[in-house]
C-alpha cells in the first residue's frame, strides 16, 4: 500500500490527467506529470511537470527515481516506456494490458480468443488483405489499428476496392475492417479493479455521438434493461480479470438486436465517465488513484440521475466565425443543478474537448430535458 505524501507519476497531461492530479492531491499525494506539451493542463497543476517525450530516457529515469508508482492518462503512451518503468516501480495498469488496448487488432484478437461478443472483423495489414477480406464484412468500416480516436482514422467502405483505396489513404498502416452494423444504441461501463481482484462498477452510461465524437452521456442508461446491464457488468468484470487489470477500465458496447457487442476498451478513465465527478460517491479518477496505490476502492454508486454534455471548440466559433470568441458561460451558470467544468486549454480549435457540463437531479427525464435545453442555450446545434 502506497500512502500519502508519496509521489505518483502520470504519463499524459490532458483533461483526464488533470482530474487525476486533482484526485491525487485531495488524497494527499504529490504528482509528477510527463507530457511533451509544455502547456498541458495536467502539468500546470501538478507538483512537477517534465516536458519531454514519453520515450525520453532521462525523463523516464526521473520518474523511476522520484515516484512510488506510475499510471497513464491515455493508451497511446508507448508500451515500451511503461515496460521500462515497470522494471523499477509499480505500473498500473500493466504495460501488457495497455498494449492490448492501444492496438485495435490486438484488442479484437484478445476479445475473440476469450469468447467475448464483438463485431465481426478482419485484420488488414497489406493490400492483399484488403482484396481478400470476407465479403460478409461489407459494407464495413476500415479503422487504423493505432492512434485512431473520435472518429479519426476511419472510413466507410462498400466493397474491396473501397477498402483498398482507404487502406492506401491511411498510408498502408495496419487496419481493422469491421462489418457495419445497425445499432440500437451505444453504452459504456467504467469500472475499477484492485490488485486483489475486487471490482467496483459505475452505472452504465448511454452515449450519443456526433461526427464520431461523444456529444453526451446519460445515467441511468435509457432503454437498457436490467438484464443487459447485468450482462455488461459480467463481461466487463471478465475482461478485466482476463487482463489481470489493476486500475480504472472502460468498456464500450454496441447494443444490436437487444444484445451487447464489445466495441472498444480504454485502459483509463473515460470521457463518458465524467458524470462520476458530480453524480457518484467516488469518481473514476479517485478510483484510479486508489487502485494505483493499493488503497481500498471507493463506493461507485450514484446519488443522482445525470447527463453530461461535451463542450467542443466549435462553441468558440459561432456560425463558422473565423476568430475564437468566449461563449457566454452565464447561460450555463444560471441553470440550477448544473455543474460546469472548463479544462483551461489555451489553444481552441473545432472538435477539441474544451470542457463539459453535467446536470443532476432525481427525475431522469427532467434531467435530460434541462440538459438538452442548456445544450441548445449555449449554442450546440
Amino acid at each position: 500500500m502506497i500512502l500519502p505524501p508519496a509521489t505518483l507519476g502520470l504519463l499524459g497531461g490532458g483533461q483526464l490527467g488533470r482530474y487525476f492530479v486533482i484526485a491525487a492531491h485531495e488524497l494527499g499525494y504529490r504528482v509528477i506529470v510527463l507530457d511533451p506539451d509544455p502547456d498541458c493542463v495536467a502539468g500546470r497543476i501538478a507538483d512537477e511537470h517534465v516536458a519531454a517525450s514519453y520515450d525520453d530516457q532521462a525523463a523516464l529515469d526521473h520518474l523511476a527515481n522520484r515516484c512510488a508508482a506510475v499510471t497513464t492518462e491515455f493508451e497511446s503512451v508507448p508500451a515500451q516506456a511503461l515496460s521500462y518503468l515497470a522494471r523499477h516501480i509499480p505500473v498500473r495498469p500493466s504495460p501488457e494490458a495497455v498494449a492490448i488496448c492501444q492496438n485495435r487488432g490486438d484488442e479484437k484478437a484478445f476479445l475473440k480468443s476469450r469468447g467475448f461478443p464483438h463485431v465481426p472483423y478482419a485484420s488488414i495489414c497489406g493490400e492483399e488483405d484488403a482484396m481478400s477480406a470476407p465479403t460478409d464484412l461489407f459494407p464495413g468500416i476500415l479503422k487504423v489499428a493505432r492512434f485512431g480516436y473520435d472518429g479519426k482514422g476511419q472510413a466507410r467502405v462498400k466493397g474491396k476496392d473501397d477498402a483498398l483505396s482507404a487502406f492506401r489513404q491511411f498510408g498502408g498502416e495496419p487496419c481493422v475492417l469491421e462489418r457495419e452494423i445497425s445499432l440500437e444504441c451505444e453504452v459504456s461501463l467504467v469500472l475499477a479493479r484492485d490488485e486483489g481482484g475486487k471490482v467496483e462498477c459505475f452505472p452504465m452510461a448511454f452515449n450519443h455521438h456526433r461526427q464520431g465524437i461523444l456529444d453526451h452521456s446519460f445515467i441511468p442508461a435509457r432503454g437498457v434493461t436490467g438484464r443487459l446491464a447485468d450482462t455488461a457488468r459480467g463481461i466487463a468484470h471478465d475482461i478485466a480479470a482476463g487482463m489481470d487489470y489493476v486500475g480504472t477500465l472502460t468498456v464500450e458496447f454496441f447494443v444490436v438486436e437487444g444484445e451487447l457487442l464489445v466495441n472498444e476498451l480504454a485502459p483509463r478513465p473515460h470521457n463518458s465517465g465524467h458524470y462520476t465527478l458530480d453524480a457518484c460517491i467516488t469518481n473514476q479518477y479517485e478510483q484510479q488513484v486508489r487502485a494505483l496505490c493499493g488503497l481500498p476502492l471507493g463506493d461507485a454508486g450514484h446519488h443522482s440521475a445525470a447527463m453530461m454534455v461535451n463542450l467542443l471548440g466549435d462553441l468558440w466559433y459561432p456560425g463558422g466565425a473565423r476568430c475564437a470568441r468566449e461563449p457566454d458561460w452565464h447561460k450555463l451558470q444560471s441553470v440550477s443543478h448544473l455543474k460546469l467544468h472548463l479544462y483551461g486549454k489555451h489553444c481552441v480549435r473545432p472538435g477539441r474537448k474544451m470542457g463539459h457540463f453535467t446536470v443532476l437531479g432525481e427525475d431522469s427525464e427532467i434531467v435530460r430535458e434541462k440538459a438538452m435545453a442548456a445544450r441548445t442555450a449555449i449554442g450546440i446545434c
